[in-house]
């Protein structure tokens, strides 16, 4: 059976191992199959352990031996940090694993949580004001996370499959009307502007008036551009 986002979901979201069957499958259909070589092993993972003198989470260590050499995945726009860039913050608070692209938000896990299995991931803004900072709710599990990176890292590239444009009047309800809106939770975060869609051969998100679009081939992205005319970036 292909690969279909929307009836996948729902068990990614359930589980940790549903969350990793969903990344094969999508990594399958829409980038590259996952293979032997594209994680990270074990002597990687305990050296970062070591030095940082805790245990990762069993889910972290589960995505970095399953993907976390998969740059085409995990970092087009955001970055997944490699074992031994992973650190713990300078408020000695949580365990940073992913950087945003321009630096301005870290994600990670509360030095709390990681005795669990698959923990609730934070996240916490750069500010001038670095006394206002603060760690904050993101997903509520490591597994769900790499769910949501793996697909906003895959609408960033390639170029000739993906575009971006501002949200303009008519767009939501011509999405709503001919492609799927996925069942993916908010984090905290998030607004009701916040949504994922898919079809066969797309994945769009809208969020803060902003549309990406992700395709699996050029005429289906083109055909997104020819329905939604804007001011699309790439075409």
């Amino acid at each position: 059976m292909a690969f279909d986002i929307e009836r996948a979901l729902p068990p990614a979201v359930a589980s940790r191992s549903g969350a990793w069957d969903f990344i094969r499958g999508f990594a399958e259909t829409w980038v590259t199959p996952l293979q032997e070589g594209d994680g990270y092993g074990e002597r990687e993972l305990s050296a970062a352990e070591s030095r940082l003198g805790v245990r990762l989470p069993e889910a972290l260590r589960e995505a970095y031996a399953l993907f976390g050499r998969r740059q085409d995945l995990t970092s087009n726009h955001d970055r997944l940090l490699a074992p031994d860039r992973i650190g713990i913050d300078r408020d000695e608070e949580a365990l940073v694993f992913r950087w945003e692209n321009q630096g301005a938000m870290s994600w990670g896990v509360l030095l709390a949580d990681l005795a669990r299995a698959d923990p609730p991931v934070v996240v916490r803004p750069d500010l001038a004001d670095q006394a206002a900072e603060r760690w904050e709710p993101w997903f509520g599990s490591v597994s769900l996370t790499c769910v949501e990176m793996i697909l906003w890292e895959c609408l960033h590239a390639p170029e000739h499959l993906s575009d971006f444009c501002e949200l303009e009047d008519g767009f939501l309800p011509f999405l709503r009307e001919h492609h799927h809106a996925l069942p993916f939770p908010r984090n905290p975060g998030a607004t009701d502007e916040d949504h994922w869609f898919a079809s066969p051969d797309l994945l769009i998100r809208v969020s803060e008036g902003c549309l990406w679009a992700r395709a699996r081939t050029e005429p289906a992205l083109d055909t997104l551009r020819t329905a939604l005319p804007g001011g699309w970036i790439n075409g």
